[in-house]
């Protein structure tokens, strides 16, 4: 386990280095100067050259990733030329909010997700069999982003339930300021029993969650349907049934149970994508995420931001991934002899 342990940390530390390497030359070869970002689009032949020797962009390559990969070492990611702040205390601000939603998101899919995939390999052919079926390809066939507008349509145009966009009420985070503790504004605010801020919160999440958490659904369903498919097929599950075990201890006890570790590396590496990749979602829904701030990042060629967004998803993913594969040895005692 220790040894297996230490393979996996010095194979992610090799392929985390290489993808930041990778990024790093690209954002120094790629049209565009990011002095034009920090002076402006007419700068002096003397202010770039100055501003060129404060990036450490007159020393040699190789030179400025050895400089940075020191600096990240010691927690510090560089400053974010366009707004002039420390890169790594912006990406734990938006790695949060990304981190609030894609979980909520996460977690609804699941919610929905499993049972439907029980019941419909339960029923395998059936109307719930097909229902599921339809669901899965009309969540799949929908774009993300459109299903978001047809959400924001109903409940913010026509309805007016629901907040069209953004985190929280204005009005509520002026009056009802919140001292962050977690990132987490759901949980800020029940630790500081501000009840105005945690629903207004709520509300605020619900859009979000629903069009994330539906395009998550659709790969849920399918997955735990087709595990569950064949773990019934089974000589065990049979002779369960012979004995006359109930349905349900059969479903939830047995089968269920069977597929949880097929599963978890679904679910794991579908937090991980998610992480990163729910760029559209946060920008149809103004959230202040990690999304947004890629994309304001790469447009401005704002490369310190870009680096550091690289390093901390890629790190987050693959440590996702390398969780995943440690719960194995604890779910499955076969894998680890």
């Amino acid at each position: 386990m220790i040894g297996y342990l230490l393979r996996r940390l010095s194979s992610l530390a090799v392929i985390i280095t290489g993808m930041v390497a990778l990024v790093f030359v690209m954002t120094r070869t790629l049209p565009g100067s990011p002095v034009e970002t920090m002076l402006g689009a007419k700068p002096t032949a003397e202010q770039i050259e100055q501003a060129r020797h404060e990036l450490g962009l007159d020393q040699p390559l190789p030179v400025q990733f050895g400089r940075f990969v020191w600096q990240a070492l010691r927690g510090d990611l560089g400053t974010s030329l366009r707004t002039n702040r420390p890169v790594g205390e912006e990406i734990a601000v938006r790695l949060s909010a990304s981190a609030e939603l894609v979980t909520l998101s996460l977690l609804l899919a699941m919610l929905i997700g499993i049972p439907m995939g029980v019941w419909a390999a339960a029923g395998r052919g059936g109307p719930v069999d097909h229902a599921s079926r339809v669901a899965s390809v009309s969540l799949v066939a929908v774009p993300a982003f459109f299903l978001g507008v047809l959400l924001q349509m109903l409940f913010y145009g026509k309805l007016g339930w629901l907040p069209l966009n953004g985190r929280i009420d204005s009005t509520v985070a002026m009056n009802h300021p919140v001292v962050t503790r977690t990132g987490w504004l759901l949980i800020d605010a029940a630790l500081a029993g501000e009840t105005e801020v945690l629903r207004s919160a709520l509300r605020h999440l619900v859009l979000p969650v629903a069009t994330l958490g539906g395009a998550t659904l659709a790969t849920i369903i399918r997955v735990t349907r087709n595990l569950m498919v064949e773990v019934l097929a089974t000589d065990y599950v049979r002779t369960a049934r012979a004995y006359g075990v109930s349905r349900r201890r059969i479903l939830f006890r047995f089968a269920l149970k069977a597929t949880f570790v097929p599963l978890l590396t679904v679910i794991g590496l579908t937090y991980g994508y998610l992480l990163g990749g729910s760029v559209i979602v946060e920008y149809v829904f103004d959230w202040p995420g990690i999304g947004g701030y890629i994309v304001e990042s790469v447009v401005g060629n704002d490369f310190p931001a870009v680096i550091g967004v690289t390093l901390i998803v890629s790190t987050a993913y693959l440590l996702i991934n390398l969780v995943v594969d440690l719960l194995y040895f604890r779910l499955d005692p076969k894998l680890s002899r």
